[in-house]
């Protein structure tokens, strides 16, 4: 049987096993319920651009992103001695000379042989030797198999070249330098010219099936993302981050129904567990990891691509209290290099959980006031307002009379008495600049932005439908807010019912009120700060420099943490997370994050620009015993009017 006979035979039958393997995978999303994610082709292409060709995402972790990239670019150099490896066996006499085969192609195949190799070493190193937390859970088997089957790729390919150039069958010996040199010492050592030639045919079918595994191994490996990741990017959802998708169901079940586009993410999971990193809730020790949620899925989905048309997905495949245990901060989504979306996914599966009335109590409570009340303190709505009897004027209700600021305060904000006197003071600056504002006294009801993050849908779009009703019937230029959930749900969520509306945090009011001359402040003395950006405001909204420039113009020097603006660490208590059991936490997120102000040098007030952050921090800082290291300070009490 003739060589080229072998090969075509070879490359017949990984094609096919290649084939069935991505077929198994494909199957499903055949039958996966419909999502939208074929507008916007230029913008879908431009973002593939950046994420895979430009490495955006990856880059943001040094190391791993440069041997990555090392790896990446190598590939398609290396591609050129495959086509010539399989071309000149299929086809005799087939060659990439007329273009370059053996000059400059030549030259870079052996620059790139070093470069990939270099880069799988470093991968190597990096996983086994510098070992970062991120990789636990990950399946590094897979990874060494990968790793032995590229080097294999790779060193075979120089092999071959090397044995041909010691049997001086090739000329232009001078455009392989690495080749040439690997046959200078194999000559040095004894290497015959008939010697040479069987080193080169042994390399060469060494090649042949080191490239032949790794495409039939490839369909089972996390390293499937190498065709998966362009079109998971590709597909990515371009509605506003703050926007939450709507429930997708199955026809015959309540439980949530895996979309193709869910499918294709969790085929396309790399296992980098940058996702698991940048979670809070998995560094508090509550049972999520994004990577492991992500991970579980796929695995079964592959082992029964049946499975969760059958049985739900929340306390089946997925327990309870790992879905309980997501703040839905977006940090997931934010870090991850193939853009699968986490969040969306495990506030589908908490729908399921409401639906069946699985919810610990004290969340149980919470939904129960708001229903009840408009509110999940379960306080009565005359006295959301309360907080207003100790100002020296009245503000206007927006019910009854024309605002240009319709103020939506929120609960916390007002009825906390943690976070009233903030409250009070944002009142007070925007009187003392004259600002033309108003609330909605008794008849404002909770946004529903966390409960609906908690899966509670049908009580999120009673909340907004009254919300909707009440604003309807109000005259005002633009909403503002002091809590940035509310923001996103008045300015994200709300437009899924019809309605956009002009909202703003109260940063950007207050910055635009000192720019303008209306509001004069006294700078202070240059203290040291940091700040703290909200998951809702920041990561949500891009509501990243109004912050920094109220804080500059107050007077303050500030000093950004390590984690800051996209990526931010979550406070704890967004998705509902604020009326839940914290009490399983090794570490709570937001002590994690007061020690991470202490660590800066001279910083003496951790500011925040969220009701609830200030009632989170002051707790920390108090359970920390810290109180007189570091003063945690709304934005509004950063700023002292001149008389």
């Amino acid at each position: 049987m003739s060589s080229t006979l072998v090969l075509w035979l070879l490359l017949a039958a990984s094609a096919a096993l290649f084939t069935w393997r991505m077929s198994r995978l494909a199957k499903p999303m055949l039958s996966a319920a419909a999502a939208s994610r074929f507008d916007q082709p230029w913008e879908r292409f431009s973002g593939v651009l950046r994420a895979v060709g430009l490495h955006q995402r990856l880059l943001k972790i040094r190391l791993a992103g440069v041997l990555h990239a090392m790896i990446f670019v190598s590939f398609f150099v290396l591609a050129t001695a495959i086509i010539q490896a399989f071309g000149s066996g299929l086809w005799p006499g087939f060659t990439l000379a007329p273009i370059g085969g053996e000059t400059w192609i030549a030259l870079l195949q052996d620059i790139f042989a070093v470069v990939m190799l270099a880069g799988v070493s470093l991968a190597i190193w990096q996983r086994h030797v510098k070992r970062p937390l991120r990789f636990k859970g990950s399946n590094a088997t897979d990874a060494n198999i990968i790793y032995v089957l590229i080097a294999a790729i790779v060193v075979s390919m120089l092999l071959e070249a090397a044995g041909a150039i010691a049997a001086g069958s090739v000329g232009g010996s001078q455009w392989r330098p690495v080749s040439s040199a690997i046959a200078a010492l194999l000559q040095s050592l004894g290497l015959s010219p008939d010697a040479a030639r069987s080193l080169h045919g042994i390399a060469y079918w060494a090649h042949i099936l080191a490239i032949l595994l790794f495409l039939v191994y490839i369909p089972g490996s996390k390293h499937r993302h190498m065709f998966l990741a362009a079109p998971n990017v590709y597909f990515r959802s371009l509605a506003p981050k703050g926007q939450l998708p709507a429930p997708v169901r199955a026809s015959d079940t309540p439980s949530p129904a895996l979309t193709w586009k869910d499918m294709l993410d969790l085929y396309s999971c790399t296992e980098c567990g940058r996702c698991q990193a940048a979670c809070p809730a998995y560094a508090s020790g509550l049972p999520l990891s994004p990577k492991m949620l992500v991970t579980d899925l796929r695995d079964h989905l592959i082992e029964n691509p049946r499975a969760f048309e059958s049985s739900p997905l929340a306390g089946t495949f997925i327990s309870e209290e790992t879905l309980w245990s997501c703040t839905t901060c977006r940090a997931c989504m934010e870090v991850c290099p193939v853009h699968i979306e986490h969040v969306p996914k495990i506030v589908d599966m908490r729908r399921s959980l409401i639906d069946a009335n699985h919810m610990e109590p004290m969340l149980q409570e919470s939904l129960s006031n708001l229903q009840r009340t408009g509110n999940s303190m379960g306080l009565a709505a005359k006295m959301r307002a309360r907080w207003t009897k100790d100002l020296p004027f009245k503000i206007k209700d927006a019910r009854k009379e024309p605002v240009d600021i319709l103020w939506f305060v929120g609960d916390f904000a007002s009825y906390d008495a943690r976070v009233q006197e903030v409250t009070r003071k944002v009142a007070m600056l925007l009187h003392q600049a004259g600002a033309d504002f108003g609330i909605l006294y008794e008849a404002e009801q909770n946004s529903g932005n966390d409960v609906r993050r908690t899966g509670e849908e049908g009580l999120f779009e009673l909340l907004a439908q009254q919300n909707i009703e009440t604003l309807s019937s109000c005259s005002f230029r633009r909403i503002m807010t002091t809590d940035p959930h509310s923001l996103n749900a008045l300015g994200q969520d709300y437009r899924q019912f019809g309605v956009a509306y002009p909202v703003q945090h109260y940063s950007e009011i207050l910055l635009e009120l000192v720019e303008g001359g209306k509001l004069a402040i006294q700078r202070g003395l240059g203290e040291t700060v940091t700040y703290h950006d909200p998951c809702y405001l920041g990561r949500y909204n891009g509501g990243f420099d109004a912050p920094r420039a109220l804080i500059a113009a107050a007077g303050y020097a500030l000093v950004d943490m390590g984690r800051c603006r996209e990526n931010s660490f979550c406070c704890g208590a967004g998705g509902g997370r604020i009326w839940m059991d914290d009490s399983k936490m090794t570490e709570r997120p937001s002590e994690n994050r007061i020690k991470e102000a202490l660590a800066i040098d001279g910083v003496q007030r951790f500011i925040v620009a969220c009701p609830k952050d200030k009632v989170m921090y002051t707790a920390a800082v108090q359970a920390l015993g810290v109180k007189d290291k570091l003063i945690v300070c709304d934005l509004a009490e950063l700023i002292v009017t001149r008389e």
